[in-house]
């Protein structure tokens, strides 16, 4: 497998000692994906990490010129179906996640079950994660994805609260709140690491994959 990371900023440079860790060729790390020359695209898996409006602006050229594409870029949730259907259409698998991490998707599936099992019994959701002063996007797309998690198990959409403080790499807490009990789910991360490892993993599912899919959907 080829890989081309696009955006080399943190989390670009995570993905690079990931792919060199497990001995994956990086071709290129490109802070312009859109330079990149077609033909070397095609024989190449594209590691997206960049920023809403980058990625907003890169993905028909992802989706008509790439092998397949990793994209762990968040705030475009907005355009989510036009994204979508350009991957379709090119024929481009995708695989997308608001975190990449293993332990945010078992989070994420805690969250799933749990909700469902509550519902209708009178317990109150609520969100709250912390992260970095450089992010961008807040609520983080891993709050709102939690978030559509607990709106759909439990029929309630939750409050959700965000901070940016220092250098914090991400904390989300969940928590469910009733007159009897309160139940409270966390995860924090010590770094980027687990990130990438995730980003990198994606990528290798990408081999014979057809479609479109969220990472949490193929664990």
């Amino acid at each position: 497998m080829k890989v081309i990371i696009s955006g080399y900023g943190r989390m670009g440079h995570m993905v690079e000692k990931e792919l060199a860790r497990r001995g994956i060729e990086l071709v290129a790390a490109s802070e312009d994906i859109c330079s990149v020359d077609p033909e070397v695209a095609k024989e190449s898996v594209v590691i997206d990490f960049t920023w809403p409006d980058a990625f907003r602006a890169n993905y028909p050229f992802i989706a008509k010129h790439f092998k397949a594409a990793v994209v762990g870029t968040t705030g475009w949730n907005d355009i989510e179906a036009d994204v979508f259907k350009a991957f379709e259409e090119a024929g481009t698998p995708l695989i997308y996640a608001s975190n990449f991490s293993l332990g945010v998707n078992a989070l994420f599936a805690a969250v799933e079950k749990v909700s469902r099992m509550l519902a209708g019994n009178g317990y109150t959701p609520a969100v709250e994660e912390t992260h970095h002063i450089h992010k961008l996007d807040a609520p983080s797309g891993t709050a709102k994805s939690l978030g559509k998690l607990l709106e759909e198990g439990l029929g309630v959409e939750p409050e959700i609260t965000a901070h940016r403080i220092g250098e914090v790499p991400g904390i989300h807490t969940v928590t469910f709140t009733s007159q009897n009990d309160k139940l409270t789910f966390t995860h924090e991360a010590f770094g980027r690491e687990g990130l990438a490892a995730g980003a990198v993993a994606a990528a290798l599912l990408t081999e014979g994959l057809t479609g479109v899919h969220e990472f949490r959907d193929l664990l």
